[in-house]
């Protein structure tokens, strides 16, 4: 049966409809929001997955370009991989999702969502969050749903709800939350540096907004929602856990789990094992989930010890840090490099610049950017915590740690007018032991700053977790989790920023939500803990931005002409551009406004080619003195070219003091010369001196002879300005744009 529903929000209209498509789904919304449409759908096996710990939950996301117009780019015209963009969003509704499906749930689920259509005015990520959890209040998949989520903007002081794309390029805040009736879920922020107290009120006008959109959902699931299935239960045997408890008393495990070296944990959790498994030989029903039952144990184990016993399993107070450690220039030739160790977890950062022609392209349905030049990278190798599972391209966690610390660094970095170059950071997880994303904030910072990268000012990042009892108000908040404590804990609260406000937020929890409270105590503690890092452990070893970038990165030089002239400077088939390269070795990218960017490493051949671009376009006057060299003989006198496509003659009555016979015996193809324009004529071409004499006098006429030779054959007189037209010469031209030299062009 079908049937639509719709509820004003945030001043347009949600339309959902049910039964119209996905029928063979166990559920599917089809989602309006304006003129965006997006179709969630979400099916589930019909048997549990067998061998496996972790409830298989798989989210997509599915850009399609026509939803925008456009045809896919490559050879195939298809849609290829997932853009970043899918991929966070899928992570985006993964993370609120996944809390509320049953814990010991086995099932395969699939959600997805095919973007069909887009209004750049209304997000097709939140309309796909919000289908995600429409589809699967609907099904017969059991789910303590439903939830809801809202975007927020901060434009001129005042707090947006689903902000329009106007209002999004305008904005100090992109802020998403998701939320059940009760209880905050998930919190994903990007800020420009935010006070806290700002973006506390944004989460909790969200909160609300999220409630009415709840009471929306719930007409929809009273009229549709299907039974929920029974499935079989994947819990531990309570026999199983009894008898675990008898041979490895709470103590003995507390022991086992009570260090601040992993590697000696993970020693004590092994012999742990092989003494269960010794015991329980041949029950093979009870060693099929022994590894599990042993995971709980120690959840059990580390949630007792920091809850009941205020003990955390390193001997930490429940806000100290672990050891804090930066540093700077540790590989020699790099453009800039930090590292950042925070007990077990080193991140080792490293800053690449380049010319902003090589700046990230983006081909998807958003048309706020098609391209960026700021882009983080973050790689977790599985030898960091000891594993052996080779190398593979970046998975989805690998990929959101790099947006979350790129999103982190974005508001600090200086415009390409202040500083025109396009910037790579890319992250080593050299060891893992919790909170490598934000000790990726800490180690790009640092990096940035020993490139030379003017950013406005240092960020730092820091995570809290949770651990709660059996009421709203049991509860510990912890300061800088390892691993074990997200593991075994509730939340993974990562907050970055500056000494001004926020920057990043992103929240992951295992629980139904966070009250008011927590989330307050968790802003507050990382805000404190984030200044220390700022203060006490990166500003000893480098406070501010170096004041120039360094010996082995490039350095970009930057002269604005008339747009009129580029095709001078680029000349016919690139020739004149391409010659500048060779002659330099430098790289050219020339915008339409005219904005000319060389770059290069040797200063002198940085300012060499400076100098020919404004020789090319600037017109010669009389009287000017320029250096030049010889590229043709006549008889009659020899042509000097000072810029590529610009040369002028000087008659052999011009070559030198005194008479001189031919010539040669003057000059020779090649020679370097200082010359002197005596005059520019009525066509355009300019007439030269190289006589000492004439070059040190100010305002000397052109000669009677000199005017006689070109009265004998102005076909060789004269000179070859922009508009000459000789064998292999160039016509000028306007015609090209967004040019870039070396290798050929590039837009």
């Amino acid at each position: 049966m079908y049937k639509s529903y719709t509820m004003e929000l945030a001043g347009r209209t949600l339309t959902v409809d049910i039964g119209r498509a996905g029928a063979q789904t166990n559920g599917a919304a089809f989602m309006h929001y304006g003129d965006t449409v997006v179709l969630s759908t979400v099916t589930a096996s019909q048997k549990p997955r067998e061998g496996i710990d972790f409830f298989p939950l798989s989210v997509d996301y599915e850009e399609r370009l026509y939803a925008v117009g456009k045809i896919p780019g490559g050879f195939t015209r298809r849609e290829g991989r997932a853009s970043e963009n899918a991929v966070l969003t899928c992570r985006v509704i993964d993370r609120p999702m996944r809390p509320l499906f049953p814990k010991d749930y086995r099932n395969d689920v699939l959600i997805s969502n095919l973007v069909l259509c887009v209004d750049q005015d209304n997000s097709p990520e939140l309309l796909a969050m919000l289908g995600s959890a429409i589809a699967v209040s609907v099904s017969d998949i059991p789910f303590d749903g439903p939830y809801a989520a809202t975007q927020v903007g901060l434009v001129d002081g005042e707090l947006i709800i689903n902000p329009t794309q106007a209002q999004q390029v305008a904005s100090a805040l992109a802020l998403t939350v998701a939320s059940t009736r009760d209880k905050v879920i998930m919190i994903e922020a990007g800020a420009n540096e935010v006070e806290e107290s700002i973006v506390l009120d944004a989460i909790f006008k969200a909160h609300e907004v999220n409630k009415q959109v709840i009471a929306f959902i719930d007409t929809i699931v009273a009229e549709h929602g299907k039974p929920k299935h029974t499935y079989a239960s994947a819990a531990i045997p309570e026999a199983l856990f009894a008898a675990i408890y008898e041979l490895v008393p709470m103590a003995e495990m507390e022991q086992a789990v009570f260090t601040d070296e992993k590697q000696v944990r993970d020693e004590n959790i092994r012999e742990i094992t092989a003494k269960l498994e010794e015991a329980f030989a041949g029950n093979d029903e009870w060693l099929s989930v022994l590894d599990d039952a042993i995971y709980q144990y120690q959840k059990k184990a580390v949630r007792k010890m920091i809850l009941k016993d205020h003990k955390r399993p390193d001997g930490r107070g429940m806000t100290q840090m672990r050891p804090l450690a930066a540093e700077i220039d540790i590989l020699p030739r790099v453009h800039g490099c930090g590292m950042f160790t925070r007990g077990q977890t080193q991140i080792l950062n490293v800053c690449t610049l380049a010319p902003l022609s090589e700046r990230q392209k983006l081909d998807g349905i958003d048309d706020l950017e098609t391209s960026k030049r700021y882009m983080h990278h973050y790689n977790f190798p599985s030898w960091s915590v000891g594993e052996t599972r080779p190398a593979r391209t970046p998975a989805r966690r690998e990929i959101g740690h790099g947006a979350l610390a790129e999103r982190a660094l974005l508001p600090v970095l200086p415009t390409e007018e202040e500083f025109p170059y396009a910037i790579r950071t890319v992250s080593e997880t050299l060891e893992s032991n919790g909170s490598t994303s934000q000790a990726s904030v800490c180690a790009s910072s640092l990096s940035l700053m020993a490139a030379g990268v003017p950013i406005k000012t240092a960020v730092a990042g820091i995570s809290c977790g949770l651990v709660t009892g059996d009421t709203d108000d049991d509860y510990i908040v912890l300061t800088d989790i390892q691993g074990l404590e997200d593991f075994y804990g509730d939340m993974d609260f990562k907050v970055a920023g500056t000494h001004k406000g926020i920057t990043a937020i992103q929240m992951d929890i295992k629980i139904h939500g966070l009250t008011k409270a927590i989330i307050e105590e968790a802003i507050a503690k990382t805000r404190e803990a984030r200044l220390y890092i700022l203060d006490e452990v990166m500003a000893p070893v480098i406070a501010e931005p170096r004041p120039e970038v360094g010996e082995y990165a490039p350095k970009i030089d930057q002269i604005t002409i008339d747009p009129q002239k580029i095709g001078d400077v680029v000349g016919k088939q690139g020739k004149v551009i391409n010659a500048i390269i060779a002659e330099t070795g430098v790289k050219i990218d020339i915008n339409d406004d005219g904005l000319v960017a060389i770059c290069g490493t040797d200063k002198e051949m940085i300012a060499r080619a400076k100098e020919i671009v404004k020789a090319i376009v600037t017109e010669v006057e009389p009287g000017q003195v320029l250096k030049g060299k010889v590229v043709r003989m006549m008889s009659f006198g020899a042509f000097v070219e000072w810029a590529p496509n610009k040369d002028g003659m000087v008659h052999i009555s011009k070559l030198a003091e005194g008479r001189v016979n031919t010539v040669e015996d003057a000059v020779k193809i090649g020679d370097e010369v200082t010359v002197k324009v005596l005059e520019v004529d009525s066509m355009g071409r300019v007439n030269l001196t190289m006589k000492p004499s004439d070059i040190a006098t100010p305002g000397v006429p052109p000669s009677e002879p000199r005017r006689e030779s070109r009265d004998r054959d102005s076909r060789f007189s004269g000179s070859r300005n922009s508009g000459d037209r000789r064998p292999g010469g160039s016509s000028g031209g306007s015609g090209n744009r967004n040019r870039s030299g070396g290798g050929g062009y590039r837009n």
